[in-house]
């Protein structure tokens, strides 16, 4: 029987795609050491955000799915709480893995550091500063409840540091003495192994969508901000399609079905315009292999999406932030990303300026791809 066992608690598609990673390697190399539990809250209920991620990444299906779907915050975090809780009594694992700044994070740390079993958060550390985003009161929250907190950056390591967690603790490590990493970024781990499959698998993609690399922007929106205020999301989509007109440049759109919901209630006829203009390709949710290779090839990246704009960064291509702040500041920094908001000036600036920009650098601020590998390791010292 394995020593430990711990469970991965995923509840949205980047989650999964996250997890992907631990699994990898605790597949790989841990299998006689550590049992494995995989908990879906369902947070993200729709096959083609959940699911197919799963099959495609070959993953285990999840020992338990939760089912809870979409709720008001209050309720769809308490029902996520009260199933965790269960699951947790009835395993009793030795550690709980979160990921990232959703309500099934939030969900699964208080869930779990009420009954004393220590959380690691990957992603522990990120903020934009600004507490009306729910994401951001999930990360901080998560973090303040965690044991272990991996850091992908630097930067995201000195913002725990100075909320006043100790960088020099030692062990034994609990929740009131908790122990911070500088670990990389898991999700670089993954752009390198998936985009070399996404190569090998489905080269011909680009060719099914009748799209050529390098010649259209890729845009993705799907954050509550953006689409339940119809007139950021008119700005955003009637500008992007303006320039895609304007500069010869394809516009590929894969719609999140909430992105779909607030255009057929609210503006069906810009949902029509966007089928029947010829320089945009529409496409339903994407698996996260076709996303990889969308993003590889794109000329420019439009986005409100965290997971995005680094992988925009992974494969050098310069970013649009359809948002007021990123948690992932040092690439504004760097000048690789810019911030748009939902201002159609600033992404026509935006645009111009970076589609015809030759020196761009793209540092490595996100380790060394192996960032999956050190958690794991930690996980196992607890």
């Amino acid at each position: 029987m394995p020593d430990k066992k711990v469970l991965n608690i995923v509840g949205a598609r980047p989650q999964i795609i996250k997890a992907s990673a631990i699994n990898r390697v605790l597949r790989r190399d841990y299998t006689e050491q550590v049992q494995e539990i995989i908990l879906h809250t369902g947070q993200h209920y729709d096959r083609t955000l959940s699911d197919v991620f799963f099959e495609e990444l070959e993953i285990p299906k999840p020992d338990y799915n939760l089912g809870v779907g979409s709720a008001r915050h209050g309720k769809q975090t308490a029902s996520m709480i009260s199933g965790i809780e269960e699951v947790i009594l009835k395993e009793q694992p030795d550690a709980v893995i979160i990921y990232g700044d959703t309500n099934s994070t939030l969900a699964a740390g208080v869930a779990a550091s009420k009954l004393k079993v220590p959380v690691a958060h990957v992603e522990a550390g990120l903020r934009s500063y600004r507490k009306e985003m729910p994401e951001e009161i999930n990360r901080v929250l998560s973090d303040h409840v965690s044991t272990l907190l991996f850091a992908p950056t630097d930067t995201a390591l000195k913002n725990l540091i100075k909320e006043g967690i100790r960088p020099d603790a030692g062990p034994p490590f609990t929740i009131d003495n908790p122990k911070i990493f500088l670990s990389g970024d898991i999700m670089y781990d993954n752009s390198l192994f998936y985009g070399e499959l996404a190569d090998r698998k489905i080269n011909g993609f680009l060719d099914a969508i009748n799209t050529r690399p390098e010649k259209y922007m890729l845009a993705t929106i799907h954050r509550q901000k953006n689409t339940d205020d119809i007139e950021r999301l008119n700005t955003i989509l009637k500008t992007l399609i303006e320039l895609s007109v304007q500069n010869d440049t394809r516009l590929v759109l894969p719609l999140h079905p909430r992105t779909v919901h607030a255009l057929e209630k609210e503006n069906p006829a810009l949902l029509l315009k966007l089928t029947k203009t010829d320089s945009v390709r529409l496409l339903p949710p994407v698996s996260y292999l076709e996303m990889i290779l969308l993003e590889k090839n794109a000329a420019i990246i439009c986005t409100d999406s965290g997971g995005v704009q680094k992988e925009a960064h992974f494969f050098r291509r310069p970013c649009l932030v359809l948002r007021a702040e990123t948690e992932w500041t040092e690439l504004v920094k760097n000048g690789t990303a810019v911030l748009v908001d939902a201002d159609s000036d600033k992404i026509r600036e935006g645009f111009l300026k970076m589609i015809k920009s030759n020196d761009l650098s793209y540092p490595g601020f996100y380790g060394n791809g192996k960032a999956a590998e050190f958690m794991v390791e930690e996980l196992m010292a607890l």
